[in-house]
């Protein structure tokens, strides 16, 4: 007889919950401890999950013994761990990256992984973990998971394939002991601007800037603004809104000098500097900097800088200013009701470091769907 019950799953690195929200939102996942060692953002996870035990320290104090301590759960009932431990300062290729200090995080990460001996896990990381040393390091880090006696498998998923308004790619690695082997979420959307391939003719196109954020007030530098500018236009806003206050959050945007903000105003869709009269140009920066996005496409990975015109391309298409934050969350497929806490800073860290939820609610059913292969509920 197959068991019926909820998947008991771990959130390391938490961040404010954007590669665990598939989980916390689909009814066979239970998400019963976090680890986020920022204050803000683990008091931002908290107000979004309430009823998970989230432990705001240091992830090297993290451990089964506190989990069957604090919540009378032992280490063998976690089914899945998920977590992406920063990969930037990692180093050492071979096995020494358990005792590279530069590969501390990671290492924490190996640590838990090895403590609970879940089912599967999940581990999420930058693109750039593919081409790091070579590749070496990717190497490095299945074969040490491998060693644990996962089945390892590796993809780089990008977000707007499964409908989010942003082109941002993530490698996604998936270790599992269970029998038959986890398939990856299919894609639902394409890019309309590449040739469509007859087999993936039932995909939709990638959503755009406009299509996510229309309905957002248009302000202006330092300003600010509770109220919609019009009712849901699509289905994507209509998902945003489901549940959200009439009062709208976090649609502020900074104060700029008056020289950035003629430089805004005289940007093109998706201009660039070099679209600029030359004594207006800025003289610092990179390709990517000062540039405002595409209306009719999907934004550009966005980061914890969103609301910095200096910092990659984060221009809104059509206000001579940067994003805000609840714009930066709507790229991020966070509802409009999800919370931030702290600074604008605090808050844009927040959005801008996280998984956009779609990815995370693809691969959370892609998941699921594996446990019911294998008979586990």
């Amino acid at each position: 007889m197959i068991k019926s019950k909820k998947l008991k799953v771990i959130d390391l690195f938490s961040g404010v919950g954007g590669l665990s929200y598939g989980f916390a939102h689909n009814d066979g996942f239970e998400i019963v401890a976090a680890n986020e060692i920022l204050k803000n953002m683990a008091e931002a996870y908290s107000l979004n999950h309430p009823a998970v035990k989230v432990y705001a320290e240091d992830i090297k104090n993290f451990g089964a013994e506190k989990i069957e301590k604090d919540l009378n759960i032992k280490a063998d009932e976690i089914d899945i761990i998920v977590g992406g431990p920063p990969c930037q300062a990692y180093s050492t290729v071979g096995k020494r990256l358990i005792d590279d200090p530069r590969g501390k995080l990671f290492q924490e990460y190996f640590r838990v992984l090895k403590e609970f001996s879940p089912k599967l896990f999940l581990f999420e990381n930058v693109k750039g973990l593919l081409s790091m040393q070579g590749g070496e390091l990717l190497t490095t880090i299945i074969s040490l998971f491998e060693s644990l006696g996962y089945k390892v498998q590796y993809k780089l998923l990008n977000a707007a394939d499964y409908g989010a308004p942003q082109i941002r790619e993530r490698v996604i690695i998936i270790g599992s002991k269970l029998k038959v082997d986890f398939k990856y979420p299919k894609s639902t959307h394409y890019n309309p601007e590449e040739v469509l391939d007859l087999f993936d003719a039932k995909l939709k196109p990638y959503l755009t800037l406009e299509e996510a954020i229309s309905d957002l007030p248009f302000i202006k530098t330092n300003e600010e603004s509770f109220e919609y500018a019009s009712e849901p236009k699509n289905e994507f806003q209509k998902l945003m809104r489901q549940n959200a206050s009439v009062r709208l959050m976090d649609h502020s945007s900074p104060k700029n000098n008056e020289k950035l903000v003629k430089i805004m105003e005289l940007l093109p869709d998706g201009g660039t500097p070099e679209d600029l009269p030359e004594d207006l140009r800025p003289t610092s920066g990179f390709k990517n900097t000062y540039c405002r996005l595409w209306w009719n496409r999907p934004s550009t990975t966005i980061t914890r800088n969103l609301s910095t015109p200096s910092s990659s391309r984060c221009i809104h298409p059509k206000a001579p200013r940067p994003l805000t934050t609840r714009e930066g969350a709507r790229i991020q497929c966070f509802p409009d009701d999800y919370q931030f806490y702290g600074s604008r800073g605090d808050r844009n860290l927040q959005v801008g470091n996280a998984v956009p939820t779609f990815l995370s609610n693809a691969i959370a059913k892609s998941i699921l769907e594996n446990f019911r292969e294998n008979s586990f509920i």
